[in-house]
């Protein structure tokens, strides 16, 4: 009997039984249906195992700080991964059928992991074998010209010449960003860190599964040193993204440079391990399997002619994925639009051809790109933007974040500043009602039902414009909140992460703008012009400010200042 192709064996798993009782049978508003990018349709979510869901999402490269675009991906699937925790949000059994509990007691046990990139990552992401500049020698020479030019922020000592330096540098400006925006993978990995891998440091791993993709026979070792991916091995290679290897055979020409090509069996052929004794970042693989006490497979190493380099970029994931996650077989794996192909489609190639199972992720969730004014974000045209960017232009992290998740992920979304201003007047009007609830002591909320309301937009494919549309209607309709309506727009809040993400950490320093503490210093300077009565001078300092975009109000009690929100 022929083997099916690969998305019409999901459909077919994933669909309700035909055979079952009408009455047994969810509707799509009873359950949380998702979009998978694999089928190209909605699909309810079930789970591999019983009120589980392993969670995998392609973190940040650490070659520069992190723009918003990159967050915007990355809060999509925060916005998931705090659904499927929600009590809010009904569980389904593996078996398909809703699981049998009250509403408000629901919600799944979520394990999600974030990589951060930090080897093996090249400048042209858009070649399966990531052709162009490493992306860490890029971010080195960069650090060296701003260190010589003496325009590295205060406070800051990193050695251009260590690359694991500079992926410190910009892994640590990605943690405090995400912290200030309330990321909760980052925010439970100072519990548990390992739930942020680094991926130089399971290079073992990677070159385990490389080895074992060798020994069956679904990849090479040219003449040069370099293994390759033997993608005519797996049949079903560009069912993700319609990538198929005949489209890929068609368009070859000037993709791959002709000498690289000549030692690959197909153009589709992707790196997995590069032989480069050059190379910042590199690695003996018969000595890491000799340190780790693994002669077996330092002698594979050996046999298989496997010399000192580096990993490709798409091992990466797929060796983290199940070292960390303890799984052949995932829930869920997200990233970005830009990630279908080549990075997801090889992922699931190598994946699937290692451990022989049907999936290696079950479901495929692809947030798409984010405009700024309906443009590319462009640094020639100053639209290009960082967290740190927008908190030194005078921005709320409640806002930034509120404002990078409110458009459905499948919709590109368009950054304005008025869109941000729009997000803060909400988020004050969040606040106030909050406030004004916690200050009546009844516990009779004013409508109960809002709540399901709420569930039941998100549960069709997270519709967050409808879910906060709810939350608004609701608002205007409760001029007295109860403390029982305080209750439940925390819940609420518990999935958005939007009132809380302010008290995670402090927020970051902006990358062009003044600090609290130069801000706070030019204040006491110019309280100490007024009380001196050089008036000329305590002017100029308020100039001084009003250029940094600081606004400054003077009271009874003192000045005060807050950070003019313009972009």
């Amino acid at each position: 009997m022929p083997r099916q192709p690969l998305a019409i064996r999901i459909t077919e798993a994933l669909a309700p039984d035909p055979h079952a009782d009408p009455a047994t049978v969810p509707t799509m508003s009873d359950q949380l249906t998702l979009h998978n990018t694999l089928t190209g349709r909605e699909e309810i979510f079930v789970p591999l195992r019983a009120g589980e869901c392993s969670f995998y999402t392609c973190g940040p490269t650490v070659y520069d700080f992190t723009h918003i675009g990159n967050f915007r991906s990355f809060l999509a699937a925060d916005l998931l991964r705090r659904w499927l925790e929600s009590p809010l949000c009904a569980r389904t059994a593996p078996d398909r059928k809703p699981e049998a509990h009250a509403f408000g007691q629901g919600g799944y046990r979520v394990r999600h992991v974030m990589n951060i990139t930090d080897v093996g990552h090249m400048t042209d992401d858009s070649a399966a074998d990531g052709a162009g500049e490493d992306k860490m020698e890029a971010a080195r020479k960069r650090l060296a010209e701003a260190k010589k030019a003496g325009t590295l922020p205060p406070g800051v000592d990193v050695d251009p010449s260590d690359p694991l330096g500079v992926a410190d540098y910009y892994r640590a400006a990605f943690v405090e960003d995400a912290r200030t925006l309330s990321l909760k993978v980052v925010l439970d990995a100072d519990r548990d860190p390992a739930l942020l891998p680094r991926a130089t440091d399971h290079i073992r791993h990677m070159l385990a599964l490389i080895l074992e993709l060798i020994e069956r026979h679904h990849a090479y070792v040219d003449p040069a040193g370099v293994v390759y991916f033997d993608t005519q091995s797996f049949p079903d290679y560009g069912r993700l993204s319609g990538n198929t290897l005949e489209k890929i055979r068609s368009g070859a020409g000037g993709r791959v440079a002709a000498t690289v090509q000549a030692s690959k069996k197909h153009p589709a052929d992707f790196m997995l391990w590069k032989h480069d004794p050059t190379h910042l970042m590199r690695w003996d693989p018969m000595r890491v399997f000799a340190d780790a006490g693994d002669a077996e497979r330092a002698e594979l190493c050996r046999k298989h002619a496997l010399k000192e380099g580096y990993p490709g970029w798409h091992i990466e994931c797929s060796a983290m994925a199940r070292a960390i996650l303890d799984h052949d077989e995932i829930d869920l794996h997200s990233g970005g639009e830009d990630n279908i192909f080549p990075h997801h489609e090889c992922e699931i190639a190598q994946s699937r051809c290692a451990t022989g199972k049907q999936h290696f992720a079950r479901y495929w969730f692809h947030p798409r790109f984010l405009m700024v004014n309906a443009e590319k974000m462009s640094k020639s045209k100053g639209t290009f933007f960082t967290v740190r960017d927008l908190l030194g232009k005078g921005f709320s992290p409640a806002a930034i974040r509120l404002e990078l998740i409110k458009t459905h992920y499948r919709s590109n979304a368009n950054f304005t500043e008025q869109g941000l201003k729009d997000s803060m007047r909400m988020v004050a009007r969040w606040r106030a009602f909050r406030a004004k609830a916690e200050s009546i002591a009844s516990n009779d909320a004013s409508d109960p039902q809002v709540e399901e309301r709420f569930a039941r937009a998100l549960n069709d494919d997270l519709n967050i414009s409808g879910a906060l549309g709810i939350i608004n209607a609701w608002i205007n309709d409760t001029p007295s909140p109860t403390r029982a309506d305080g209750a439940i727009l925390d819940r609420f809040d518990g999935v958005l992460g939007v009132l809380a993400c302010a008290d995670e950490g402090a927020p970051a320093q902006s990358s062009d703008g003044p600090s609290d503490a130069e801000i706070d210093a030019l204040l006491r300077q110019r309280a100490e012009a007024r009380k001196a009565k050089n008036f000329a001078e305590s002017d100029r300092i308020r100039d001084q400010l009003a250029a940094m975009n600081i606004v400054i109000t003077d009271g009874p009690n003192g000045a005060t200042w807050s950070r003019k929100a313009a972009l």
